[in-house]
């Protein structure tokens, strides 16, 4: 345990690669995100729109979670998900929820805040018909964030779901569906030499413009 500890205590990684600066930076923070999602898109990244969703219920607990982006446009940026799960109880408790997507090979992060809402219907129904019928059927067995006894019931459940819709297609699950987190803030973080990392932040202001600030590291 102590030679572990000293193991996190050294580990040192020097960011040195690439540099953001205020004056150059897009102005507006979705295109910014757009130029840095396709770069990361471009360099073959595992799993580049992997995004941390953090989430706090009633209680004050925060919980956070891996989540795939699917979309993001000027009303937000949107992922799907079991809307019976912890993190959609805790939506439905409290709106305000941050991401935050992190690209060690480019020496990135983007944090963002904001509010949470359902995606329409009919997006839900688009998008659930383009996953794979394995994930589709899936949607209808996993009663997420409950406990199970072990995962034979889950496959057995997953088993009388594939008999259910076999030579039919697979409608979408009522509780399954869409959110789309609305931005208010949008960071961007760039690793720099000696910890000195360049963050720029866009905070919407209330005429809709975003204002620009380069915060200390």
């Amino acid at each position: 345990m102590n030679n572990l500890q000293n193991q996190l205590n050294t580990l040192r990684r020097e960011y040195s690669a690439l540099e953001l600066d205020e004056h150059s930076v897009m102005k507006n923070p979705l295109k910014q995100f757009g130029f840095w999602m396709e770069q990361a898109l471009e360099t073959k990244l595992d799993d580049p729109n992997a995004m941390t969703l953090a989430t706090a219920g009633k209680g004050g607990q925060p919980d956070l979670r891996i989540v795939l982006l699917r979309g993001f446009n000027r009303d937000g940026f949107s992922f799907f998900t079991n809307y019976n799960s912890r993190k959609g109880e805790e939506l439905a408790q409290n709106k305000k929820a941050c991401l935050n997507f992190f690209w060690p090979e480019l020496q990135r992060q983007v944090r963002i805040a904001g509010s949470v809402s359902k995606v329409p219907a009919r997006v839900s129904d688009d998008y659930f018909a383009t996953r794979p019928r394995d994930s589709q059927i899936g949607a209808w067995a996993s009663h997420q964030s409950e406990k199970i006894k072990d995962r034979k019931v889950l496959m057995d459940v997953y088993l009388e779901y594939t008999e259910q819709f076999k030579g039919i297609t697979v409608p979408r699950p009522k509780h399954w569906g869409g959110y789309v987190l609305k931005p208010v803030q949008i960071e961007f973080w760039q690793g720099r030499a000696s910890r000195l990392h360049d963050r720029i932040l866009f905070e919407k202001k209330k005429d809709g413009r975003w204002a620009i600030s380069r915060l200390s590291p």
